[in-house]
This record gives structure tokens, sequence and C-alpha cells, in this order.
């Protein structure tokens, strides 16, 4: 695969490609990568039946890894490994069995190694289901060989 790395949105592309094949967590749960951009990313799956809890509403850490994977997408489109260094998660409205949720990561800002991200997960009637802020530290490696 032949990347331009002068062109921003094609690394983040490549650099979420190369990503994927290895995130073997948010493919087991069915998560979907619907976008990526350089500091953005939206990934969504549908709630199953092993991921709800004695409330019968969707277990938080399904949440959580949801906006998570989201932020993971977002703060790596750069071709520069980053991993998470602080996240926090506020739960604003329950989710259940068969629903769509989506989340939707942020950059807020970006600066030597640090970023911080918001993600706002949503259900398929657009509403508002948890809101997520990840900060993220840069550490050696790239996703993509980088040329000469």
């Amino acid at each position: 695969m032949t990347v331009d790395f002068d062109d921003p949105a094609a690394l983040a592309t490549a650099s979420a490609a190369a990503m994927w094949r290895d995130d073997s967590a948010s493919q087991h749960l069915g998560m979907v990568l619907e976008h990526v951009a350089p500091g953005e990313a939206t990934v969504s799956f549908i709630v199953t039946g092993i991921m709800t809890n004695g409330h019968k509403t969707c277990h938080g850490g399904y949440l959580f890894t949801l906006a998570d994977s989201a932020f993971a997408f977002a703060c790596n489109s750069y071709n520069q490994r980053a991993v998470a260094r602080h996240c926090d998660i506020t739960f604003i409205a329950p989710a259940y069995l068969g629903d769509r949720l989506t989340a939707t990561a942020k950059e807020v800002s970006r600066g030597g190694r640090d970023g911080i991200y918001d993600v706002r997960i949503i259900n398929q009637k657009g509403e508002h289901v948890a809101e997520f802020r990840g900060q993220s530290r840069t550490v050696k490696g790239t996703h993509l060989p980088t040329p000469a």
C-alpha cells in the first residue's frame, strides 16, 4: 500500500487501517469504524445481550470501551503511536439491547506528546448517552513505515 504522507486525510485513513488489523477487541465486540480523519474518528456498535447488565441496560464498561476505541483511532490518526494517559466518562442516559450506539471523537488540543479528545456517544435516535474525555500521550513508533 502506498500512502501519501503529505496528505493528512490519507495518512489518517492508512493509520486507522493498520491499527484496525490488530484491534481484535473492537472487532470482537462488533464495532464498525465509520469515519476517521486527522484528530477525529467515529465508531459504532449494536448493543447485544452479552453487553447488558442486571438493569437490562448496556453495561457502562461497554460504553467506555466504545468511547475508548473512538478516542484511540482519533489520537492515532497522525501515524504516531499514542496511548491513553487518562480517561473519564459521564453516563447521561441508559442504552438498551438492540440500540445502535455511535461514538464520535474530536480532538480538543494537541501539542508536544499530549492530546485531549472529547467523545460523545449517541443512540440511533440521536439521544445523548454518554460523554467521555481522553488524554493521550505519544510513545515510540509509528503505524506505517515512514519514507526514507
